[in-house]
């Protein structure tokens, strides 16, 4: 049996505490103070985003209130020293109306996320996330 990187383990750890909406000290178990987020521009960040710790908090705050429940799911990993790269297949389901989107609309993204790890945190997080377009229906 082949033992998973260590990088890889907390990258599934940290999207698994991401979909439960961590605390503040929750989140900071998996990320180091001085991490930096770039989400790379998108249908719903057209112009991007970069955030530091304390601006990725505020956007988990946001994210909560926006969403009535998120989840991620890892559906492939590959880790070379101290990088990790990932595909995710995220589902949100919003608990409050989003422009012509109703509560209870469910938005879908198939994301690359890049990770850099030092000592056991992560401190480089960078996404390209392909939103599905929404559902008329």
């Amino acid at each position: 049996m082949t033992r998973e990187h260590p990088n890889i383990t907390l990258a599934r750890r940290y999207h698994e505490a991401v979909s439960a909406g961590p605390s503040d000290d929750e989140l900071a178990e998996f990320l180091a103070a001085d991490v930096v987020h770039r989400e790379m521009p998108n249908a719903l960040f057209p112009h991007g985003a970069e955030r530091d710790l304390a601006a990725m908090r505020e956007a988990g705050r946001r994210g909560r209130e926006a969403l009535a429940r998120q989840r991620f799911e890892v559906l492939n990993a590959v880790a070379a020293g101290d990088q990790v790269a990932l595909e995710v297949l995220w589902e949100g389901t919003l608990a409050v109306p989003y422009g012509a989107l109703p509560a209870g609309h469910t938005l879908r993204a198939h994301i690359a996320t890049f990770l850099r790890v030092r000592d056991g945190k992560i401190v480089e997080q960078r996404n390209y996330d392909c939103y599905e377009p929404p559902d008329p229906a």
